[in-house]
């Protein structure tokens, strides 16, 4: 697991480590400065001439760290303070003093860059907290409009680390390289295209400065699937977990298939699709496997309590419409249900058009809204809900008592009162109908075969994007569809065996 702060919690952590096991600051910024040059020098090819453009701050202390570490391995490299005058910290006028010391190159910010081939940026870092105007944002856009490489120290200058918002004007780098953990904004669109690639280089602020306050933002990684439940050699259909996937609606069979067959793909054992009685033939003929239970135009919500008690776990909404029969079918879910439940699409439109129908969420259950769904259920705009996704699903589940799969880029999936996770699996070939159908069915399947609310909705995203970045070597970005991604979850389960 990939633990992600905030600048906020990165501070915290500088002077835990200075304050507690008493290294001092100069040294950790010597560190870094070692640890970004290592990073450095893998794309270099020894004919480079870099200018490091700094702040007056700590991140352009290691910006003249950087320099005359590179000047003294015969890397032609000199430094520009564009805002020498402004307020200075004790260790940059210190890093400052030694590198004039050494007699190493200083150029007026007013002379000209184009003999420059690569460009480190160390203006302003992860302390970035206010919109950049007048003079600053001109010198950002400056850097922005560089000619060659561009390199981050820590952060592209204008980025927020909190929440990768752009504040006024900011800086595209080629690459960025930051020192421990990875930043919040990061990996959060849009700072995630002003990042570039992002390199985290340890430089001796270990898990230990957490001192028992851990980060409150992770991302799973590969070795994370070992949440997995176990397979038994000794074991049958009924192991695996009963999934009863609630979906489609009159003609519409393709959110069942979808849904049902990703669980069926994730490892459930017997999976049932409910569904509108038009839907029989297409589903017998696309998914054998599953058991089919249907009603027509005569529905009693009754029925449904019958499928509630076979099941371990439920998939409530993809395709489902918002009709009348479909408001009774959420309604009497939500009233009887005492087993897990994944609610996704038209599910969560029901939902948001009968605010009576918040009050029967609980801790068992997963919401899975995509940002306009979202917008919906909060009565909020789009805009300022993916300007803030992480604060926006942890309201939701701090209100609801419900895990929150929040969906975008870069989806959040919150737990209440517990962890947020930040899901850096999948690409943009996954935008495409019926990948969140999918994502439902297995998370849905996660839950029927015991995980937790906590560890289905993580690992759900996680393996939802492993599957896609499956599917991409197959069929590229442009030609991948939902059924790909299912697929894609073979590539991925063989690699496991």
């Amino acid at each position: 697991m990939q633990y992600l702060v905030s600048d906020k919690e990165m501070k915290h952590l500088d002077r835990n480590t200075s304050e507690h096991f008493h290294v001092p600051e100069i040294v950790l910024m010597e560190q870094a400065a070692n640890a970004f040059i290592k990073e450095l020098a893998r794309f270099l090819n020894g004919s480079e001439n870099i200018l490091i453009v700094c702040g007056t701050g700590n991140n352009g202390a290691d910006g003249i760290a950087i320099a005359r570490l590179l000047r003294q391995q015969n890397i032609s490299a000199a430094v520009c303070i564009p805002f020498a005058e402004k307020k200075q910290t004790d260790s940059f006028r210190l890093q400052y003093q030694i590198y004039t010391e050494y007699g190493y190159p200083v150029i007026s910010y007013d002379q000209s860059w184009e003999s420059y081939t690569v460009l480190i940026d160390a203006m302003f870092g992860i302390g970035l907290s206010r919109e950049i105007e007048g003079s600053m944002a001109e010198c950002i856009r400056r850097m922005d409009h560089f000619h060659g490489k561009v390199w981050a120290v820590d952060m592209p200058s204008g980025v927020s680390a909190e929440t990768g918002q752009i504040l006024g004007a900011g800086v595209h780098a080629d690459h960025t390289i930051t020192f421990s953990f990875g930043k919040i904004g990061q990996f959060l669109w849009p700072g995630s295209e002003y990042c570039g690639d992002v390199i985290v280089a340890p430089m001796g602020i270990t898990k230990e400065s957490w001192l028992n306050e851990r980060p409150q933002i992770a991302a799973l990684e590969p070795e994370d699937l070992s949440l997995l439940p176990e397979r038994s050699a000794h074991s049958n259909k009924g192991t695996y977990g009963k999934v009863l996937v609630i979906a489609g609606s009159y003609n519409m069979a393709g959110a069942a298939y979808l849904c049902a067959k990703a669980a069926y793909r994730t490892g459930s054992g017997l999976v049932r699709i409910f569904t509108d009685d038009t839907n029989r033939i297409p589903l017998q003929s696309l998914i054998p496997e599953a058991i089919l239970s249907t009603y027509d135009a005569s529905f009693e919500p009754e029925m449904l309590l019958h499928e509630l008690k076979w099941a371990d776990s439920v998939v409530l909404g993809p395709g489902i419409g918002t009709s009348g029969t479909s408001h009774q079918i959420v309604k009497k879910v939500l009233q009887n249900i005492q087993i897990p439940c994944v609610i996704d699409a038209d599910a969560l439109n029901v939902i948001a058009s009968d605010r009576s129908l918040f009050s029967l969420l609980n801790e068992t259950m997963i919401v899975t809204p995509h940002l306009g769904e979202m917008a919906r259920l909060c009565k909020r705009d789009v805009k300022a809900i993916q300007n803030d996704l992480i604060a926006t699903a942890k309201a939701f589940s701090d209100t609801y008592h419900a895990t929150c799969v929040l969906k975008d880029f870069r989806s959040v999936i919150n737990v209440w009162h517990g962890m947020t996770y930040l899901n850096l699996s999948g690409n943009h070939g996954m935008a495409t109908a019926g990948s969140g159908d999918v994502l439902s069915g297995i998370i849905g399947s996660l839950l029927g075969q015991g995980c937790s609310a906590e560890n289905a909705a993580a690992l759900g995203a996680y393996i939802h994007g492993l599957a896609g970045n499956q599917a991409l070597q197959e069929t590229g970005f442009r030609g991948m569809i939902a059924e790909d991604i299912i697929n894609g979850l073979n590539g991925l389960w063989k690699r496991e065996s």
